[in-house]
């Protein structure tokens, strides 16, 4: 078969796979697979009478049928729970005790073996997997409060499993794999995401094979264990110590972490995140820079020795990199890549790296079709396609300059053309300083790649030379997080582009891969007049260089298809959403391009909830920040939505404690609002009526929303007197119980609450008063628009709109 043949197949499977996007079915086989398959059959009639060179006819009919069985295998291989599965005994989410003031979540105790060393979360907590052998659930009479409770223990039954751990720090130190282990803690399911743009954890947990997560309260290690003290782990804990032994926080983790992958090492997540956010998201995870610049070591050191003991010492070294950075589809792509390079040069043959990519990544979807949906193995796929298609016409571009300082800036911008229209589809940000970032720190990359595997292999043998190898990479590697860091305070360090669509990102590929077609067009037409037979040299005519009115083309084309869209929805909607939080209540308006933040939840609900929100909504600024109570606890959280993006005017309530209104003025925290007095902030009026809950009337498009705090009963009773409100179209409060006087008062329409759960006696009374109730502990973020009226998330149920 020729090389055409193989490819024809090797992209039918990988097109099958992508086809599984489509969820719709025909005939109870994968419409993606149906099409692919019809297609073929069209192909089968037409292709080859214009296509004589190219595959045979019986081959697109086959390439049909491997995208049709692709949809079907990978529908076979997605993880699916065994049948006593640890997560068919998660018991009901929630537990509404009889005074409804708090969730009763039975406590149990989960039994198995650890499957990996203990990483640290952001919120300082241990993450690890476990494999589920048995669990029993305590039982008792009251909430789980003390661990002095009197507590009956059923028999242990036997389940399966993988399961997602986080315990306290101290306790999990020191857990290895293979280790047996007794938690005692909180069974769950992880859920859907509950806010547009948020992470989700349900399907990242299910891609791994695990349907059940576990908040472990207490770890005990049952004594007389035998754990094997061999294993990758061992070698990478023994590595990332002699690295930073010398080289201290935050040097030495990021060193480890260039050498081995960000997985092998805890890295300070403040290192991380300045890495992200100016383009460096690479150089802390394993890749193909790592494995080219290994090989590149070892048949440099073997260039002495015969093929084949240089086909072993780089297939050794290729075995022992992957094995300490992990098998991750990224790596794996790498080390398969790598594999082929060798095989080439002990059979003499020439390296084709298009193809060599390609059957690449064919092998590895074979071993796991999941993978054609991992952000990681995407993103290597396409970094290493633009550095083989591309970077050899920017390097000819730039051919004036010295080859070093051409490569170092041909590699990121190759890579970033290729990667970009995935990162603006699944992240909805782009860094602009990225290029630039990764131009200036190339050299700094590689000194310190290069010589945390010297100083790694170094201290396996004697791990004194090792740590003192290590200690000359402290100036690279500081110079390297200063950069980092100083380029992610820069103004304007990433652009909120908003979420794209799918048709979107086809379309910018489209162009990127035209481009590509036609300057490959360009360069045989070029390739073909220079050897022009029987032409003298003055009477050919220089060929018309179209290739930058295409780029030009193709670059005002892909900003059109990117920006219009957005634009013309943020000047057309105006929305509020009412966001699912743990903690304090969050909501957002969005009015024809302006947008108001009333709170922002403590540090972890602005990080993960408040910004990726704002991001998939492609904000880049904030009009209005309005902050309810002093909210001097979550003073951090609105800093960091003013670093992520500017906040132009900034205002909150003032209550009647001395010591937080006198910190409020020392600090300039915000603009007070009057008490009784209507301001309006955008499409926004606020009007406060009381500081000490508080009670905040707000009127949205001319409907009245009216924040309710966490009033003490006689309080309620009291406001129950004293308010007037007519027309109530939105009462907003915590979930706690409210008195029925004043919901008889209040009247209101609807009734969101932002909580877990919803006082029972509260629900009743809502009903008496016809009042439709939504909570964003069941229904994700709730999102209104005059026209559409209210939007759950979890489920998109769509609501009749306020009168």
């Amino acid at each position: 078969m020729s090389a055409t043949g193989v490819a024809l197949l090797c992209f039918a499977y990988i097109l099958g796979l992508l086809s599984t996007a489509i969820s719709a079915q025909v005939f109870r086989l994968p419409a993606g697979g149906v099409i692919l398959l019809a297609l073929s059959v069209a192909a089968f009639f037409v292709v080859p009478r214009f296509w004589r060179t190219g595959p045979k006819a019986f081959l697109w009919l086959i390439a049909g049928i491997i995208g049709l069985v692709a949809t079907l295998y990978f529908q076979w291989r997605i993880p699916q729970p065994a049948a006593n599965d640890i997560s068919h005994f998660v018991p009901p989410n929630s537990i509404q005790t009889q005074n409804s003031q708090f969730l009763q979540e039975p406590l149990m105790i989960l039994a198995g073996n650890v499957e990996s060393m203990p990483r640290l979360t952001r919120s300082g907590k241990a993450q690890f997997w476990l494999d589920a052998t048995s669990f029993t659930e305590i039982i008792t009479s009251q909430p789980p409060q003390t661990n002095e409770q009197e507590q009956s223990q059923p028999e242990l039954q036997g389940v399966t499993g993988k399961v997602y751990i986080t315990a306290p720090l101290l306790q999990a130190t020191g857990l290895r794999p293979g280790q047996f282990v007794e938690l005692t803690g909180i069974l769950y399911k992880p859920q859907p995401p509950a806010n547009p743009g948020a992470f989700d954890f349900q399907a990242y947990l299910a891609k791994e094979g695990c349907f059940a997560g576990f908040r472990a309260r207490q770890v005990n290690i049952p004594e007389g264990q035998n754990v094997s003290k061999y294993g990758w782990w061992l070698l990478r804990r023994h590595i990332a110590r002699i690295q930073v032994d010398k080289l201290g926080v935050p040097e030495g983790p990021l060193v480890s972490a260039m050498t081995l992958g960000k997985e092998a090492v805890d890295l300070p997540y403040d290192v991380r995140d300045w890495f992200a956010q100016v383009g460096l998201a690479h150089a802390v995870a394993a890749s193909g820079a790592q494995v080219s610049l290994i090989l590149s070591v070892v048949l440099a050191l073997t260039k002495r020795l015969s093929d084949r003991l240089q086909f072993g010492v780089g297939i050794a070294a290729i075995i022992i990199f992957t094995g300490l950075a992990g098998f991750e589809p990224a790596v794996s792509r790498a080390a398969l890549m790598g594999v082929g390079a060798l095989l080439a040069l002990l059979t003499d043959r020439k390296v084709k790296p298009l193809g060599s990519l390609l059957l690449a990544g064919t092998f590895l979807l074979l071993f796991n079709p999941g993978w054609i949906w991992d952000i990681g193995f995407n993103l290597s796929f396409l970094a290493t396609l633009g550095l083989v298609v591309t970077v050899p016409g920017i390097l000819a571009r730039l051919d004036w300059l010295p080859t070093t300082i051409a490569s170092v800036i041909a590699v990121p911008l190759a890579a970033s053309l290729w990667t970009l229209p995935l990162q603006l589809y699944t992240f909805n940000v782009i860094s602009p300083y990225s290029i630039i970032v990764n131009i200036i720190t190339a050299p700094l990359i590689a000194v310190i790649s290069l010589g945390g595997f010297i100083s790694a292999f170094t201290g396996f043998f004697v791990p004194t030379a090792g740590s003192a190898l290590a200690y000359l990479l402290f100036y690279p590697t500081h110079w390297l997080i200063k950069i980092a860091e100083y380029f992610s305070q820069l103004p304007g360090n990433s652009v909120a582009v908003g979420a794209i669509s799918v048709v979107q990102l086809v379309t910018l590929y489209g162009l990127i891969i035209l481009v590509w077609i036609l300057s490959l067009w360009q360069a045989k037409q070029k390739q073909a007049s220079r050897f022009q037979k029987g032409k003298k040299k003055k009477n050919q005519k220089k060929s018309f260089n179209f290739l930058p009115y295409v780029l030009g083309l193709s670059f005002v084309v892909a900003v059109v298809v990117v920006v219009v869209p957005a634009w013309q929805t943020k000047i057309s909607v105006s929305r509020v959403t009412v966001l699912a939080t743990n903690g304090e209540p969050v909501l957002v308006f969005e009015d024809k391009g302006e947008v108001t933040l009333i709170k922002s939840g403590d540090e972890n609900t602005a990080r993960f909830t408040v910004l990726s929100f704002l991001q998939e909504r492609g904000v880049n600024q904030i009009d209005w920040g309005l902050a309810l109570n002093s909210q001097l606890k979550s003073k951090q959280a609105w800093d960091l939505v003013s670093k992520a993006m500017p906040i132009k005017s900034f205002y909150g309530i003032i209550n009647n404690d001395k010591e937080d209104s006198k910190q409020s003025e020392q600090s300039g925290f915000f603009q007070e609002l009057p008490v009784g007095q209507t301001v309006a902030l955008g499409g926004i009026s606020v009007r406060v009526l009381n500081t000490e809950a508080p009670v905040v009337l707000l009127e949205i498009q001319g409907q009245n929303w009216l924040w309710l705090g966490n009033l003490k009963p006689t309080e309620q009773e009291k406001l129950a007197k004293t308010i007037k409100l007519e027309n109530l179209q939105v009462l907003w409060w915590s979930g706690k119980a409210l008195k029925a006087s004043l919901i008889e008062v209040l009247e209101p329409a609807f009734a969101i609450a932002s909580s877990r759960s919803v006082d029972a006696e509260t629900t009743e009374y809502l009903k008496a008063v016809n009042a439709e109730l939504y909570w964003t502990g069941r229904d994700g973020a709730i999102e209104w628009t005059g026209a559409g009226g209210f939007q759950k998330t979890l489920d998109g149920e769509a609501k009749n709109g306020l009168l």
